[in-house]
């Protein structure tokens, strides 16, 4: 099926020929991969994303009308990219909230604490951190800029960023254990 254009193969694919389909995948399959991979790194997520490319426009095949294929597919498999991304986003400010909540509901509710008394501690705390995790989460809780504003202020990925707000949170809920009571 190598002799076929990518129009062709479009019209093919419209009809149900799972013969072009097969070629379609074989012709694009890494370079979406490729895509993929320089935005997330991981190969398993990457190659789930691109399947579900693959899956979508099989799917699809009957509806949608696709003018240029290599344009179609680079920008499907972007847009799972994106997905996944702000899912995945979604799915650590749902742990930090959490891990947050934990905190404060486990405070002791009859013991006084002053907020200078609470805030001291959690400077020593953040001391004991390594510099760029304490100076993330600074920037992320302290100053709210957004996890993509730290990435590229401090030349980090997000991935980095997401992962030394996660690690501070853990590092406090562990060390102002004192704060918390065993209920």
């Amino acid at each position: 099926m190598k002799e076929y254009s990518d129009i062709q193969l479009v019209d093919m694919l419209h009809e149900g020929n799972s013969r072009a389909f097969e070629e379609i995948y074989k012709r694009y399959w890494f370079k979406l991969y490729g895509i993929a991979f320089h935005h997330l790194g991981v190969k398993e997520e990457c190659e789930e994303l691109v399947q579900n490319v693959f899956l979508s426009i099989w799917n699809r095949r009957e509806s949608v009308r696709i003018k240029r294929l290599d344009v179609y597919l680079t920008v499907s498999i972007k847009n799972q990219i994106y997905d996944f991304i702000k899912s995945q986003i979604s799915y650590r400010k749902y742990q930090e909230y959490i891990i947050l909540q934990e905190v404060v509901q486990s405070s002791v509710p009859f013991q006084t604490l002053h907020y200078s008394e609470l805030s001291e501690a959690v400077e020593a705390a953040l001391a004991r951190l390594p510099e760029k995790s304490a100076e993330v989460f600074r920037r992320s809780r302290f100053h709210n800029q957004s996890v993509r504003q730290i990435a590229e202020d401090l030349h980090l990925t997000d991935k980095t960023v997401e992962y030394h707000i996660t690690k501070s949170l853990k590092f406090l809920k562990e060390s102002l254990w004192m704060y918390n009571s065993k209920n």
